[in-house]
């Protein structure tokens, strides 16, 4: 049975590399290393090693996060199943490692989420995507490449690995229409609030719908924002500031009935309906606490997903099976898609959707520009009604 022992991947200080370990916990059956004499690291261990890679990159709070269950994935299959350093990995190591991911063993996989310090947890809930087993790798050559650049290894064999080839669309299919968005706030609105805490669930929850579908956020970027991002410079229009990729600012605009759901929600945790710009209580809050705690990503993700939930149901029971199909798949990421793609089939300038949805390439935001396929289809049947083409 696999050892599943927690590994502090947290960022390394130069005081601790000098000779202020953190604990003998995270060196358990990592062997000491060192290649050349001018190597240009402290690290002497791969866990070290890890470490500075990580703080090396300068990255923001969620890449770290996921920087950290990638390599300790990595590091305990290293160490549990290859029984080797990263000085000993060859080409053939890292590829058994990318179809590993493909399909963990069972003693690798648990569908509950225990913390790590829990004799329970295990790195995996099921197989990966390519498209996480592509990010996966890309952490993993990422840190092969680091350790060869610092003088740690002689030489890097993740630079002769593939990456996954993850599969990929020209358009953007996984967005709701406005009316299964509608349904959802309909459904969300009509929550039972018999409790204090139920209410302030419902007016949260509500307002997590408006703000992801108006303004297009990423998850974290709602998630880690605080009250005193959502502001008027005294114009009449309200913005909201938030902190993308690679800690890039935007600010994005805040539409009178997202203002509404944002103070009525304010208003079921016993605040002011408005705050200042100085205020740093978080802007998504835990509705059992009562000490304006923050919630996760995870958290609050799993929230949309329970509104869906309920709308799907609602959906079903009306005969709609389509809306209730989409509803059952949807995530907040869809309330992102969904908002990008309806202002690009309304006539928005790409380049206006662009910033807002803090792409880095205008061939990203280009992705949103279509037709909804029943769209589609309406216009050809239309244009062909009453013409022969044979």
């Amino acid at each position: 049975m696999p050892q599943f022992i927690p590994l502090d991947l947290g960022p390394s200080s130069a005081e601790e590399f000098a000779g202020h370990p953190r604990g003998e916990s995270s060196r358990l059956h990592v062997k000491m290393y060192r290649v050349a004499d001018d190597a240009i690291t402290e690290a002497t261990t791969d866990i070290d090693l890890a470490r500075e890679f990580i703080a090396h990159g300068e990255l923001s709070a969620k890449s770290i996060q996921n920087s950290q269950k990638e390599l300790y994935r990595f590091l305990t299959w290293c160490r549990e199943e290859a029984r080797k350093t990263l000085a000993q990995l060859n080409v053939a190591d890292l590829n058994a490692y990318k179809e590993f991911l493909k399909n963990p063993p069972p003693e690798w996989v648990s569908t509950t989420k225990w913390p790590r310090s829990d004799a329970r947890y295990r790195p995996f809930t099921g197989p990966l995507s390519d498209a996480s087993r592509r990010q996966a790798m890309i952490a993993v050559k990422g840190l092969m490449g680091f350790a060869e650049q610092t003088g740690y290894l002689r030489r890097n064999p993740g630079a002769l690995v593939r990456n996954v080839r993850a599969a990929s669309s020209s358009r953007i299919t996984r967005y709701l229409t406005q009316g299964a968005i509608a349904l959802a706030l309909d459904t969300v609105s009509a929550r039972p609030a018999d409790t204090p805490a139920a209410l302030r669930r419902r007016a949260r929850d509500r307002f997590l719908l408006v703000a992801f579908a108006h303004t297009g956020a990423r998850l974290n970027e709602i998630v880690s924002a605080s009250m005193g991002s959502i502001y008027t410079e005294g114009n009449g229009r309200w913005w909201l500031d938030v902190l993308g990729k690679g800690n890039k600012p935007r600010r994005l605009p805040v539409p009178p009935d997202m203002l509404a759901a944002y103070q009525a929600y304010r208003q079921a945790f016993e605040l002011l309906p408005q705050t200042s710009r100085t205020d740093r209580t978080p802007l998504v809050l835990s509705s059992r606490s009562h000490e304006l705690a923050r919630i996760t990503d995870e958290a609050a993700s799993e929230a949309i997903k329970a509104v869906f939930a309920d709308a799907a149901r609602v959906a079903d029971a009306r005969g709609d099976q389509d809306t209730a199909a989409s509803l059952r798949h949807a995530s907040a990421h869809w309330l992102r898609h969904s908002m990008l793609t309806n202002h690009a089939n309304n006539g928005v300038q790409l380049k206006t959707l662009q910033d807002t949805a803090g792409h880095a390439n205008i061939a990203t935001t280009a992705a949103y520009l279509h037709k909804t396929d029943n769209e589609r289809h309406d216009e050809i049947i239309r244009s062909a009604n009453g013409k022969s083409i044979l």
